[in-house]
């Protein structure tokens, strides 16, 4: 009876000492690991993301990039950080990709990590050259069906979001389409441009300048309604492709063990921050959508994109070493 009424004393210790730990939180500065090189979108958003959670924090969030190996590496540093609030990561559906493609990963998505809140969206959107003859999903579906294995698609490489939402979009509608994979997007945007191939999938930050100027013209946008920046343009689901969704998200996540007194605390700070409509407007000209979760909601939404894309590996049969 001694040892349980010992054990029951040390538990509510704990308790009670990590409810103080959480509320002295942060008591330093906080590393933002973003797994991607500087200037990109993932870089622009968790910048702009650390200056106002410093400011609602109190204290300073220093941002370190870790980019290489499809944004594994950054993954890795943060899911063996100590699990005291101090290391984050901001990451992008691109885990979950990763996670069904590569037979060795150090972490797993919905494992190795805290869930604390969903940051928002970057769109893809499918845009094509001009020549093109096609000016809708529903044509170019019946154009693809008319010569099959005949159109080049491009992607920012193997095992990219653009790469997977190529194979959804084949798998969705039942088309036979070319995928060329090139190093990045400007190489698969350049070739687009010239006319060498046919699509890509690119995020609207760099493809909607272009299609404003009638350099390419967008078919439809991966998102589950349409954009408030680029109303005329349809989604891909109500252009003729129904379930297709494919969202390029972010998140902050937290390794795994980080007390929910800590990661409730940043979950309602990454709220307050996502509410300045400084902000807004300024991730706006890169094409965020600015949307935070509870960790439940984002908890959900990995592993459903984890589902997600295994099905798609295993549907399109795509191996990568």
């Amino acid at each position: 009876m001694k040892r349980f009424t010992r054990l029951a004393i040390t538990i509510s210790l704990c308790a009670a000492s990590m409810t103080v730990f959480a509320q002295q939180y942060p008591s330093k500065p906080v590393k933002l690991v973003i797994p991607f090189p500087p200037a990109g979108a993932t870089d622009v958003l968790g910048r702009a993301l650390g200056q106002k959670l410093s400011e609602s924090l109190g204290q300073a969030v220093v941002i370190e990039n870790r980019p290489g190996a499809g944004s594994t590496i950054g993954a890795e540093q943060v899911a063996s950080a100590p699990a005291d609030g101090y290391t984050l990561l901001l990451a992008s559906g691109s885990i979950c990709i990763s996670a069904n493609l590569y037979k060795k990963l150090p972490f797993d998505p919905a494992k190795s990590f805290a869930p604390v809140s969903l940051v928002g969206h970057v769109p893809h959107m499918l845009v094509a050259n001009p020549t093109v003859p096609a000016n809708s999903v529903k044509e170019l579906i019946a154009l693809a069906k008319s010569k099959p294995g005949e159109m080049n698609v491009a992607s920012q490489g193997n095992g990219t979001l653009s790469h997977m939402e190529l194979e959804l979009f084949k798998l969705a509608a039942g088309v036979e389409l070319t995928h060329v994979p090139y190093k990045g997007s400007s190489n698969a945007m350049t070739d687009l441009l010239a006319g060498n191939v046919s699509m890509l999938f690119d995020s609207v930050t760099s493809s909607l300048p272009l299609v404003r100027k009638g350099q390419l013209k967008a078919l439809g946008v991966v998102s589950p309604k349409r954009l408030t920046f680029a109303p005329d343009i349809p989604t891909i689901t109500e252009a003729g492709v129904p379930g297709f969704d494919a969202a390029n998200w972010f998140a902050l996540l937290a390794p795994a063990g980080t007390p929910k007194e800590i990661v409730q605390v940043l979950n309602t700070h990454v709220a307050r921050a996502l509410e300045s409509a400084e902000l807004r407007q300024r991730l706006a000209a890169q094409g965020a959508v600015l949307e935070s979760s509870t960790p439940v909601a984002l908890a959900i939404l990995i592993r459903d994109d984890l589902d997600r894309w295994a099905k798609v590996v295993k549907q399109a049969g795509i191996k990568l070493e």
